[in-house]
């Protein structure tokens, strides 16, 4: 068995044609997360502790945000690269759990969607905490902190 962890953090953008995405679950709000990609942390946070935990890299090897193919790209998709590269290593994996700080969203709205999908795209249980940043500054964005656990697979 191996453990992995992962962090990411984005900052606010204004930029409304942009859908803000935690968890590959769209929410309603007046603003988007900055970012190569999709920005969602959740997923980027994840994808960094799995692929950690196999000792595979960090997600910005496997998808570097200066590629063209990968702006505004689904991070749901590269999560299902991801879970098919650890597949293909032999790692199944036993589960993710991840906790986002942020001042905005309250992700308890979304929490058993964010669940439901991730734990289908890993085929694995997935929890995520949404924490306030008490007593900090102005967030001026969202973090995520993941931590994976993943074992050889025997078939």
């Amino acid at each position: 068995m191996r453990i992995g962890q992962g962090f990411d953090s984005h900052q606010w953008d204004d930029d409304l044609s942009k859908p803000l995405m935690l968890g590959g679950i769209k929410f309603d709000s007046d603003s988007s997360l900055k970012g190569h990609s999709d920005g969602d942390v959740i997923i980027h946070a994840c994808i960094d502790s799995l692929l950690g935990a196999a000792g595979l890299g960090d997600i910005g090897m496997l998808f570097p945000d200066n590629d063209p193919a990968y702006e505004n790209v689904d991070s749901s998709e590269l999560l299902k690269i991801v879970v098919s590269k650890l597949h293909d290593e032999n790692w199944e994996i036993i589960n993710v759990d991840c906790s986002v700080i942020a001042e905005r969203p309250k992700i308890s709205s979304r929490k058993s969607d964010i669940e439901s999908k991730m734990s289908k795209i890993l085929n694995a249980p997935f929890s995520v905490k949404g924490k306030h940043p008490e007593g900090l500054e102005t967030l001026n964005g969202v973090m995520c902190l993941a931590v994976s656990l993943i074992q050889e697979r025997h078939e």
